[in-house]
Parts: C-alpha cells; sequence; structure tokens
C-alpha cells in the first residue's frame, strides 16, 4: 500500500508542476515572472497576456488538480484490498499536486498561488462544496473587484464549507476537514504580499467595463 501512496504523490506533484502559466507566456514570447506581479498564476497571466491566456491557464490549472485526484481514485480502483483507503489517496494526490503548482521543481520552487489547482483537485473530492465556494468568491470578487481578496475569502470560507457539509452527511472523511484548512492556510499565506498591499490600499484591482 505504501507503494501506491509513493506513486500517487510523486505522480501527482510532477502533474502539478507543470508551470501552465510560465509556459504560456513563452508560447508568447516573454517570461510572465518579469511581468507584473511576477506570479506565474492566471490572474498574472491575465494581466500581462490577456483573456485568453489567462482563462486557459486558469482552466489547465483546475484541471491539474481534478485530474490528479481522479487519476488517484483509478490507481484505487484497480488495487486489491485500496478501496478503503479512497478518500485517502484523493486526498494525497490532491495535497502533491497542489505542492507542485505553489513549488515546482523545474522553476526552483517558485509557482502560483494554487488556488485554481485547488479548486480543481477539491471539485474531483468534492464538488457541491466547491460550487458553493466559487459562489463566494465571484461574489466578492464583483463587489470588490480584487481577486487577492475573493481568493482568501473562499480559502478562508472552505474549512467551514466542509464542517457544514460533513454536517450534513455529505461526507463522513474527518481527513478531508483538516486537509482543506491547511490548503486554506497554504492559500491564504501565499497571498501574504497581496495581504499586506490591501492593507495599505496599494492592491491592483480590476476595473468594472
Amino acid at each position: 500500500m505504501w507503494l501506491l501512496g509513493v506513486i500517487v504523490f510523486v505522480s501527482a506533484y510532477l502533474l502539478g508542476s507543470i508551470p501552465s502559466g510560465y509556459l504560456a507566456g513563452r508560447l508568447s514570447g516573454i517570461d510572465v515572472r518579469q511581468h507584473g506581479s511576477g506570479n506565474i498564476g492566471a490572474t498574472n497571466v491575465l494581466r500581462v497576456l490577456g483573456k485568453k491566456w489567462g482563462y486557459g491557464v486558469f482552466l489547465a490549472d483546475a484541471l491539474k488538480g481534478f485530474v490528479a485526484v481522479r487519476l488517484a481514485a483509478w490507481a484505487v480502483g484497480r488495487t486489491p484490498g485500496a478501496h478503503e483507503y479512497a478518500e485517502f489517496f484523493a486526498i494525497l494526490a490532491a495535497a502533491a499536486c497542489v505542492a507542485g503548482h505553489s513549488f515546482p521543481v523545474w522553476l526552483g520552487f517558485r509557482g502560483g498561488k494554487g488556488v485554481a489547482t485547488s479548486a480543481g483537485a477539491l471539485f474531483g473530492i468534492m464538488p457541491v462544496a466547491i460550487i458553493l465556494i466559487f459562489l463566494l468568491w465571484a461574489a466578492v470578487f464583483w463587489t470588490t473587484r480584487y481577486v487577492s481578496l475573493a481568493s482568501i475569502a473562499a480559502a478562508a470560507a472552505l474549512p467551514f464549507v466542509v464542517a457544514v457539509m460533513m454536517r450534513l452527511n455529505y461526507t463522513q472523511g474527518i481527513v478531508l476537514f483538516y486537509f482543506s484548512l491547511a490548503m486554506a492556510a497554504l492559500v491564504v499565506w501565499r497571498h501574504r504580499s497581496n495581504i499586506s498591499r490591501l492593507l495599505n490600499g496599494t492592491e491592483q484591482r480590476f476595473a468594472r467595463k
């Protein structure tokens, strides 16, 4: 069983470490790390390269998380005796994929902030919770036009949403709740520079059309 865990972790990490934003920049002839906020995430790509690339990178990053979780489920389904650990392996894949996205070995462990990849991974585990989180993200963004604030609010709300889902018997896995806490902490920590700019009133917002 430990060998399956190693395979799931390494595979998910390598999948997550594919630097979608960096590759999009290279295809456009620039290094996005040298422009805007310097981040390879979808928000910076959107600002630097425009909607086509920004939305594409967001979908690619979210797809990494979703595929990692579903591949883990596929592997568990074909491993005798592993079915009872299905949720554990799904969470392991999600955590490894987000780690790969945030700390990709190919870029000196300097990657994105993990929002899209976390959303994709959790959608593969608990789609109802992520739909609710997305609605919250959209509401905060629509009101404030700050992507960072919307992402921080959504991340902070995630453990509470998972707890409610557990209370309503949508899931019984306490491990999933602790995983949501860890993911929320990681996303907020990765946004620490944004938090500083929000407090100083210097954070860039998307203008209304």
